[in-house]
């Protein structure tokens, strides 16, 4: 239709045609029905693997933690027990220290007193030697002086020089 130069179409966009809508549904069901059957169905399992994966690997995750946190407690325990023993080790050696020192001390008073008492019997020994010593020789001078004065003439002033003299010898042999 020509109506003065411009030419009107009928049927545009917007106006319904049944025939087109009709087309337009079988064929959109055709494609849903080929796309249910062919695509939808396979990405869907391939959606449902994958969150099943996840999940396994959230859930070994969730365990591989659990036995980080059990070994890491155990760890811990065994730390405080090995601190435990350390002091233990540590105590006992300090006590078998103490106990050592003590008995190295006794030893050495009992061995002291021991070579106070030897050297005392020692020195006692040593005396009654001398004593007897010098009680010998006491004697023998005595003897040598008696013999000196009889031996000489009695008379006094004699006497006063021998006993002087011997004096004197008793003096130089102490020296």
């Amino acid at each position: 239709m020509l109506t003065s130069g411009i030419i009107v179409l009928s049927g545009g966009l917007l106006d319904p045609n049944p025939g087109l809508i009709f087309w337009t549904t079988v064929t959109f069901l055709i494609v849903l029905f080929i796309l249910k059957k062919f695509t939808w169905g396979p990405m869907l399992s391939a959606l449902e693997e994958r969150e099943k994966g996840i999940q396994n690997s959230i859930d070994r995750a969730q365990t591989a933690k659990e036995e980080a946190e059990a070994v890491l407690n155990k760890n811990r325990q065994l730390l405080a027990q090995a601190g435990a023993d350390a002091d233990k080790i540590i105590r006992e050696g300090k006590e078998y220290g103490d106990k050592l020192k003590a008995e190295i001390t006794e030893k050495a008073h009992l061995e002291a007193t021991r070579m106070i008492a030897s050297a005392k019997d020692e020195i006692e020994q040593e005396k009654r030697r001398a004593l007897t010593e010098l009680r010998t020789e006491v004697a023998d001078l005595a003897v040598k002086g008696a013999e000196k004065i009889i031996m000489a003439n009695l008379d006094a002033e004699k006497q006063k020089n021998i006993v002087e003299s011997m004096i004197q010898e008793l003096s130089q042999n102490r020296n």
